[in-house]
């Protein structure tokens, strides 16, 4: 059951703070780009790949933390993260051609899936 709470307490931190971030940039940035999503998508891919390799290539943390930080605040701060850091594994294996498809068609399905579920609620 701690490994729930773990993950919970993260996920309610990283869930709070996107939208802090998000509000923030709102109330600075006035233009069509989603500057807020894009920075919290690109901070959360940095937070990901930063812990995930400090903590299996320069300590020995706790497993709890691996939950908290990657699963817990990163997955609700941002799921774009995961899918970055997927794919940066896939390319470091020599696995370009996955990779690139993993990108290409994650970005073309997430766009269709988007459109279709707009359409579909209209």
């Amino acid at each position: 059951m701690s490994r729930f709470l773990v993950v919970g307490l993260g996920g309610a931190i990283g869930a709070v703070t996107r939208y802090c971030v998000a509000l923030l940039v709102a109330n600075i940035w006035r233009r069509d780009f989603p500057l807020g999503t894009f920075l919290i998508n690109v901070s959360g891919s940095f937070i990901l790949g930063f812990f995930l390799t400090f903590a299996a290539q320069r300590t020995s943390l706790d497993p709890f933390w691996r939950l908290f930080v990657a699963t817990g605040f990163v997955g609700a701060y941002t799921t774009f993260s995961t899918f970055e850091y997927e794919t940066q594994r896939l390319t470091e294996a020599g696995a370009l051609w996955w990779g690139g498809l993993n990108v290409i068609a994650s970005v073309a399905a997430g766009f269709a899936a988007v459109q279709l579920g707009v359409f579909l609620a209209r």
